[in-house]
C-alpha cells in the first residue's frame, strides 16, 4: 500500500461488480461517487453485463467506496462485488471508458 501526502496511506483496486448494473446509471452514479469522494481511475461496462472500476485514494475513502457499490444507483441490484490491489492509475481524475 502507497503513502500519500501527510503520511496517509493510500489504496487502488480494481473492482468487478455484478448483478443488474447495466442499464441502470450506474456507471454514472460511480463518476459522481468517485468524484465527490476525490477518488481517481475510472468505470466501464464489460460485455457480460458486469460493470468495472478502478477506485485510487485515501485508503479509508477507498474502502468507503467499495462498500457503496454494494449499493449503487436505485435500480441496481448488485448480487457480487470483487476487488484486487492494482497499481495507480496513470491519469488524473475519475472517468468514464468504453465498454470491454
Amino acid at each position: 500500500m502507497a503513502v500519500g501526502e501527510a503520511g496517509v496511506p493510500r489504496k487502488t483496486v480494481q473492482v468487478r461488480i455484478e448483478g443488474r448494473v447495466q442499464g441502470v446509471w450506474y456507471r454514472g452514479w460511480a463518476v459522481q461517487e468517485a468524484l465527490t469522494r476525490g477518488l481517481a481511475g475510472w468505470v466501464r461496462n464489460r460485455s457480460d453485463g458486469s460493470v468495472e472500476a478502478m477506485f485510487s485514494g485515501p485508503k479509508d475513502v477507498v474502502d468507503a467506496m467499495l462498500e457503496a457499490c454494494w449499493q449503487g444507483p436505485p435500480s441496481a441490484r448488485v448480487s457480487r462485488v470483487t476487488s484486487s490491489p492494482a497499481p495507480e492509475p496513470e491519469t488524473p481524475g475519475f472517468h468514464p471508458m468504453a465498454t470491454l
